[in-house]
């Protein structure tokens, strides 16, 4: 099939590229879009070149599949035009997540709710997506009741030019601020956006997201975003109040056979997820496994993930393989 990357030279963009070669999804011909100024530009995908295109003449080339990653006006504007062109669009940005016409997907959770009629389909937040893929197994067994999550982000999160102003900041260098502070030697509680209530739009997109996603508007979910000096991954401190009691042998049980999940939980050792070494791969990573003994039926969790794979593009295109596998496409 024709496939077209929209926002195929930022970090997801390529990323895409990456996923999608490593994993070899059935392409027939790429369609490589960006904006005016690299148009025409050469990108290289399976060892072959492709020109870049814009975005009109990218539906004019008919794809039957759409990674959008160009942030959400440019979803709201071009993703119905791909849709009235019978093309079927998964969108990175927030543009559609809390659409109630459009679907949320995780595919280890809910791509069974995905049919022939969804045209336009919402990729979650890549803090969203680390965290759910281990607490919905759990949230089966035990009834997750609230979420109490503090984050730790990469600065891929925000892009090139947040990865710039770090590593202009470690050697001395002036250039452009994407943040309001330094981010080198320094955490920022700062997300994102701030609302009226007082959260960031981060924070808010994973409240919203999980009981979208969990179709279940009874799990609370309470969350600071907190933006780090690290580049490999996203990380989070995450407690789990459950409805029913638990037996941490059987919580490792769960999650060892957890689709997408890997456990590296030996603290005597010196052994749990860190960003350092998760970075390039597409699991979910999970460690410091603990009852939480200041209340009843809580659990503690460290999770980490690699934010530009499964928190973005290897999510996407694990959508995309159940869309194909459903002959969908």
């Amino acid at each position: 099939m024709n496939v077209a990357i929209i926002g195929v030279t930022g970090l997801v963009g390529q990323m895409f590229l990456k996923i999608l070669e490593e994993r070899n999804f059935p392409i027939e011909n790429l369609i490589p879009v960006a904006s005016e100024q690299s148009v025409n530009k050469i990108i290289k995908f399976k060892n072959k070149d492709y020109t870049i295109v814009n975005i009109k003449k990218a539906i004019d080339l008919k794809p039957g599949l759409a990674l959008f990653s160009a942030g959400s006006e440019i979803s709201l504007k071009w993703a119905p035009q791909f849709e009235k062109a019978g093309c079927r669009v998964i969108d990175n940005s927030s543009a559609w997540r809390m659409d109630p016409r459009k679907k949320l997907i995780v595919p280890e959770i809910n791509a069974k709710t995905l049919t022939s009629e969804d045209y336009i389909i919402a990729n979650p937040n890549c803090s969203t997506i680390q965290m759910l893929v281990p607490l919905w197994p759990l949230h089966l067994k035990y009834k997750i009741k609230r979420i109490v999550v503090s984050t730790y982000q990469s600065v891929t999160g925000t892009g090139k030019e947040a990865i710039n102003q770090m590593e202009n900041e470690r050697t001395g260098n002036v250039g452009k601020m994407v943040y309001p502070h330094l981010i080198d030697r320094n955490c920022l509680p700062h997300c994102d956006v701030f609302t009226k209530n007082g959260y960031t739009k981060e924070e808010m997109k994973l409240m919203n997201e999980t009981q979208k996603i969990f179709n279940d508007t009874n799990v609370m979910v309470t969350a600071t975003a907190v933006r780090v000096p690290v580049s490999g991954g996203h990380s989070e401190a995450v407690n789990i109040e459950f409805e029913k009691d638990f037996k941490l042998q059987e919580i490792r049980d769960i999650l060892k056979i957890a689709p997408g999940v890997i456990i590296k939980d030996d603290p005597e050792n010196n052994v749990y997820p860190m960003p350092l070494y998760e970075n390039g791969k597409d699991e979910v990573f999970v460690g410091r496994i603990r009852r939480d003994f200041s209340q009843p039926n809580c659990l503690n969790l460290w999770i980490v993930a690699d934010n530009l794979r499964k928190g973005a593009a290897t999510n996407a295109v694990q959508i995309a393989e159940y869309l194909t596998k459903e002959k969908y496409l």
